[in-house]
């Protein structure tokens, strides 16, 4: 393929995402690469194109970043090498590489291995990409059908969105799924603990059928919906450093931290220590008695925790409301942990789950499981040693128990009542979908509302999330002829 073949570095992450390349992807180096979760991809985050994808390169399985330029000196006019954004990227993908370069290099001195595209993509199917941008309206909106959406009615796109909703639904479950097969897998396997950047899976791993009996351990579940909370806490721009913090400081670890009265303090220290978040105490003349104490513990806990390590540099504050900072994250999380282990969090929602019938009371009564009363030094501080200057009423609160009632308990349960079969939880599940309202704003959701003229519909949880999918899946690919709503508008 030659190098002034057009094609958009969005034609790219199609390729990507859709898997538009032969078996036989390598490195450049000859490594053969092996895709088992392209990632997500999220246009509103600063970073590389997927996060959270899941590769295997020759027999070692990475889980991390991938970023995508069209050549492969993007790399480094786009700057990714002097960005900490860029340093859990753990493949380069480029369709040109003039000179086969193998490797590109992240701000932290670490080595990424390159892939050039070109060689494992069919022309004809970067002629039809190209063949549909150039049919679909030009404009500088997103939402190339804004001006002519009106014309497909509101019961049809209500249709249209409840599917994509659950389209939307299914691709948590199947990621969810995905970490339980590696949870199970890796426990059976493996003595040690994961790595949080990579580890090894035997060849037979992929090709695995599971059942019941091997998820009935349920320090695995567990561990997974500790992940999940972790990361739904982090929001956008800290979700992905909230999920490595999951898997570093692992319910194993924190088991042998005891479960007496003071095991919340030590939970608490353990994970502002291991974020990197708490300052020096050395560099206050008094410190609170807060900070003296968790630093206290941690000399003690360190003894037994050797796993990885964070710095306060790799955590977002800027520009979040303080509310989001990731200390008041963090604190409520050490609460959910003790929740999980110590206080049946799972059992629970399950119980709840089977007995409730009405679905608005069980909705209610699931949702005060989530929202978490600020207490203690963190009802006053929204970082360390600086009060605020009113009062923090929660850790968690309603809209954002809503958010992990969407992005977590849904999925996490229709993963369970599938592995342990319950049809009637299911269906309870799905009617609670239906009913959730959509308690925070969003841009994108606003922008794909006002698009498709549904802007009456942006407080029910169901359509909200299918306007996401709508928006990821189509609009910012501009995949407008396989959109439903594009294909009577524009075929």
């Amino acid at each position: 393929m030659e190098p002034s073949t057009k094609v958009s570095e969005k034609q790219l992450y199609e390729i990507w995402e859709n898997r538009s390349f032969n078996d036989n992807l390598t490195t450049v180096t000859g490594e053969k690469i092996t895709v088992i979760d392209v990632g997500v991809y999220d246009p509103d985050l600063s970073g590389p194109d997927f996060k959270n994808a899941r590769i295997r390169i020759g027999n070692i399985m990475y889980v991390g970043d991938i970023e995508i330029d069209t050549n492969y000196n993007g790399w480094k006019s786009h700057g990714h090498n002097i960005d900490k954004n860029f340093n859990k990227t753990i493949l380069h993908l480029c369709l040109f590489n003039k000179y086969n370069q193998p490797f590109v290099y992240t701000k932290d001195g670490r080595k990424v291995p390159t892939a050039c595209l070109s060689d494992y993509v069919e022309p004809e199917k970067l002629k039809n990409f190209q063949e549909h941008t150039t049919t679909v309206p030009a404009g500088n909106n997103k939402i190339k059908c804004k001006s002519v959406s009106h014309f497909v009615t509101d019961g049809e796109k209500e249709v249209i969105l409840k599917d994509l909703a659950k389209n939307r639904l299914q691709k948590k479950c199947d990621r969810i799924y995905h970490r339980l097969k590696e949870l199970s897998f890796v426990k059976s396997n493996y003595v040690v603990n994961e790595p949080v950047l990579h580890y090894e899976l035997d060849e037979g791993y992929q090709d695995k059928d599971f059942d019941a009996e091997e998820f009935a351990d349920k320090k695995i579940w567990q561990q997974l919906f500790y992940e999940q909370l972790f990361e739904a806490l982090g929001y956008s721009k800290n979700k992905t450093i909230m999920l490595s913090l999951a898997k570093a400081v692992d319910l194993n670890f924190i088991e042998r931290l005891g479960k007496d009265e003071k095991i919340l303090e030590y939970i608490e220290s353990a994970l502002f220590n291991i974020a990197g978040i708490i300052p020096d105490i050395k560099t206050f003349s008094e410190p609170s008695n807060y900070m003296q104490t968790i630093s206290d513990d941690w000399e003690i806990l360190k003894r037994i925790y050797d796993g990885q390590t964070f710095n306060e540099t790799e955590w977002y504050f800027f520009k979040l409301r303080p509310q989001n900072f990731p200390t008041l994250r963090i604190a409520g999380g050490a609460r959910f942990i003790k929740a999980i282990l110590y206080e049946e969090l799972i059992e629970k929602i399950i119980k709840k789950f089977i007995e409730i019938k009405n679905v608005n009371v069980l909705l209610n009564s699931v949702r005060s499981l989530f929202v978490v009363k600020a207490r203690g030094y963190w009802s006053d501080h929204y970082i360390f040693e600086k009060k605020a200057n009113t009062k923090i009423k929660y850790f968690v609160g309603v809209s954002r128990a809503n958010e992990i009632l969407i992005n977590v308990l849904l999925p996490f349960f229709s993963v369970y009542f599938d592995v342990f079969p319950n049809e009637d939880a299911s269906r309870k599940l799905l009617k609670l979908y239906n009913i959730l309202d959509q308690t925070t704003e969003n841009r994108i959701v606003k922008e794909v509302a006002e698009g498709i003229h549904m802007g009456n519909y942006t407080k029910s949880a169901v359509y909200t999330q299918g306007m996401l999918e709508l928006f990821r899946s189509f609009c910012s690919k501009d995949k407008c002829l396989e959109c439903e709503i594009g294909k009577q508008l524009f075929d």
